[in-house]
């Protein structure tokens, strides 16, 4: 059934062919989070299996043709994730939190990156280009485990509000790192000498491209006035993520900053979330077929096989090293920097547990990488990533959870949950006050039983206000006639 199926793919017609692909893609990507649902696992890990079972380690049902063709996926999912992370990089809250939390996420992410390009470049000796970008994706985390971990428990506090703000800006760090050392790891390939110029070139034009963000940003503002109907809002600001994209494309240079700015400035000229909860609702079916490649991509022979090793060491083990010492680096960043602005116990203690799950960006940054890279290492980069992130992901959910639970950001006794003062005890009954104690937990848990997340109901109402318009349209034509 497979061979057969691989057989008619390539013998039809290419068009036929690529859209066949993406709905077998996109097919089995949703059949899979079915099952993955059942173990509680992030819907990345679902699109990944999708497509190692759809690719060459198994059933060999998508050609090659299409998944070498597929590369501008990359980019167009990352452009809608730092786009999205330009939501979160508001001024007013930066002012608010102060520096505590930007020294904090620069600590945890920059220890772990410097403890795996120690391991990789100094110990394990593997090649300067390999090792520089391989350590910048170590900063990269996933929120998505330890944001539904935390709507699970309930769980609210310093520590809480310390660990959201601090996933919110770590993206932002790991896209800078990346972006730095693609551009330094590019230089040494091409045998230039690695000096002050190699650091300070790259720098300055990721300066270039967020002063270029910036400005696509103001003319996102400029274009999407009040009046403009909540469709062509939509329409309007993906055009523009594709522009911008494009003109980095024809740039040689990387999107990912410049996107970030984009957001960035629209968000705070605008103040509009909105737009956010649009797109981030649009973008699902992007981000699977984008997932689901990476695992056609994903090479599982190259883990043990010795003529894919770097320098003579498998990639089974530099995976699994990278692994263990970037959760170590996590976890001692996380720690060092709590101390040093004078975070309480609990919140340095186990603030680095909560930083362990890694996928989305990190997967969308070695796929870039790979392409840059191109070749063995590039193909070593992104097999590594991929491998060490369903890993993440299998452990994020329970690490998340154990660093809520140690540092008592949640309680299972219902005397903690709903406290109540001693004048409202006095005189009444045990079962008075077990019913009193439950009507304060349900006042405080929002009702979501039949309600649309606030994605979906941004989506719903440009899709509705959309159908209004057209029927208005066609009201009145038939009125002329």
């Amino acid at each position: 059934m497979t061979i057969s199926i691989s057989s008619m793919l390539q013998s039809v017609s290419p068009s036929a062919s690529i859209i066949i692909s993406a709905a077998l893609m996109l097919t089995a990507g949703f059949f899979m989070t079915r099952l993955t649902k059942l173990a509680k696992l992030p819907n990345v890990t679902a699109y990944i299996l999708a497509g190692i079972l759809l690719g060459p380690n198994c059933f060999s049902m998508v050609p090659r043709n299409i998944i070498d063709g597929m590369g501008f996926l990359a980019d167009i999912a990352l452009a809608f994730i730092a786009f999205g992370t330009g939501e979160f990089f508001r001024l007013d809250t930066l002012k608010k939190n102060g520096m505590k939390v930007v020294l904090i996420t620069v600590a945890e992410a920059l220890t772990a990156s410097l403890a795996v390009f120690v391991l990789t470049f100094y110990i394990l000796r593997l090649p300067l280009p390999f090792s520089i970008v391989l350590a910048a994706l170590a900063s990269a985390t996933a929120p998505a485990s330890t944001m539904m971990t935390i709507r699970q428990t309930g769980s609210k506090g310093d520590f809480v509000d310390t660990l959201l703000q601090v996933v919110a800006l770590d993206d932002v760090v790991g896209l800078i790192a990346y972006s730095t050392a693609i551009s330094v790891a590019v230089s040494s390939m091409t045998g230039e000498a690695i000096n002050i110029m190699s650091i300070v070139k790259p720098l300055l034009i990721n300066i270039g491209i967020m002063i270029l963000g910036g400005l696509f940003g103001v003319l996102l503002k400029l274009m999407l006035p009040e009046r403009r109907t909540t469709d062509n809002r939509l329409i309007v600001s993906i055009a523009l993520l594709f522009a911008f994209c494009g003109v980095c494309a024809a740039l040689d240079v990387s999107p990912l900053l410049g996107c970030m700015s984009m957001g960035t400035v629209y968000m705070n000229m605008s103040d509009d979330d909105r737009l956010f909860k649009q797109l981030n609702y649009f973008s699902p079916p992007i981000l699977l077929l984008f997932f689901v490649r990476s695992g056609l991509n994903f090479r599982l022979e190259m883990l043990t096989d010795m003529e894919s090793a770097i320098s003579g060491i498998p990639l089974l083990l530099i995976g699994v090293l990278y692994f263990i010492v970037r959760i170590l680096g996590k976890y001692a960043g996380a720690w060092l920097g709590c101390f040093a602005v004078k975070k309480d116990r609990l919140v340095r203690d186990y603030l680095g547990l909560a930083l362990v799950p890694q996928a989305g960006v990190a997967i969308g940054l070695a796929a870039l990488g790979a392409r840059t890279l191109g070749g063995q290492t590039g193909a070593a980069l992104e097999t590594i990533i991929l491998a060490s992130s369903v890993l993440y992901e299998l452990i994020g959910p329970a690490c998340a959870k154990l660093s809520l639970y140690l540092s008592h950001s949640y309680s299972r006794d219902i005397e903690e949950a709903a406290p109540l003062e001693q004048s409202e005890t006095e005189g009444r009954s045990e079962v008075e006050l077990l019913i009193e104690r439950i009507r304060m937990i349900q006042q405080e848990i929002p009702a979501h039983a039949v309600k649309e997340d606030e994605d979906e109901k941004a989506f719903t109402e440009a899709a509705e206000q959309f159908s209004v318009f057209q029927n208005a349209r066609w009201h009145v034509r038939g009125r002329r006639r």
